[in-house]
Parts: C-alpha cells; structure tokens; sequence
C-alpha cells in the first residue's frame, strides 16, 4: 500500500502596513482611513448614535459618520442591522459599552465581513481602527510601512 501525503496550499497573506485606506460599501464609505491595531481584539468607527428602530423583528442601527478625520461637516447617516451590545476596554482602560454591527470591510482587493463597533473616536487621529480579529488569517502586517495598499477603488458591485 503506497501512503500518499496530501499538503494544503496556504493561502497568500496581503502585506498591509501600520495604517491603510479601507472602504465599508454597505455604509456607502468609499474611503476611510484607518489605523491597523493588533492591540484592539475587535474594530472600532468613528460614529454618533442617531437611534435604534426594528424592523420584522430585526434591530437597526441609524448613525452618523465623518470619515475624514479633518472634516466635522460631511458626515454620512448610515443604517445597518445592530448585532450586540458589548462592553469594550478602551485604550485608556475604562469599560465602554458599545454597539456592534457587522459589514463587508475592503482593504487593497480584500473584501470581507467583519463586526465593528460604534464609539466616539473623535479625540483620536484616526476615525476608523482594525482590529486583529478582522486581520486574523488575511494579512501580514509590516509596521514601518503605510498604505501599502492605496486608496480603494470604487467597485460599482460592492
């Protein structure tokens, strides 16, 4: 009996570096810039709660982005279906309860789903944080470089 050895192919990881251009295009975000965090377990927007509503016994989330981080004026309302409430340790370590929701993330050619949640970042730089969760098996990340990937392009099929 002859013994065959089958191997997996590993799929390819996507270099991307401490911070990229991402797109979020069920939100209608073309362009976010975020910060890669493998610290963060689970990625966070930049958003203003605006209200929650149900709809055939599926929670809603209606809220406010500023996707740029200069720009306190364009803001885009958002709605998407509202997956949990969490507690979250922020960086400066004080509990914070937020709300998840869960939408298609593109960085590069990359597009998946991920859970992100809804926090005031305005203090921060950055608007939009990715965390290692999002990362996980997708990426290999090179902290002395940034937007490896460039800036998304708009896919009418997204």
């Amino acid at each position: 009996m002859v013994k065959i050895k089958v191997t997996h192919k590993k799929k390819e990881k996507t270099k991307i570096g401490w911070k990229e251009w991402c797109a979020l295009p069920l939100l209608n975000i073309k362009e976010i810039k975020a910060k890669i965090d493998t610290g963060a377990s689970t990625s966070a927007l930049h958003a203003i709660v605006l209200n929650i509503s149900s709809y055939n016994n599926v929670d809603y989330i209606r809220f406010k982005v500023f996707p740029h981080q200069s720009d306190k004026y364009a803001a885009k309302i958002c709605k998407a279906p509202l997956v949990a409430k969490r507690f979250i340790m922020s960086s400066n370590g004080i509990k914070e309860k937020r709300y998840v929701i869960k939408t298609t993330l593109v960085i590069g050619k990359k597009s998946f789903e991920t859970e992100i949640t809804l926090t005031d970042r305005s203090p921060l730089r950055y608007r939009m944080l990715i965390g290692r969760l999002a990362l996980r098996r997708r990426f290999l990340i090179d902290p002395s470089l940034a937007h490896l990937q460039g800036r998304p392009l708009y896919n009418p099929g997204w």
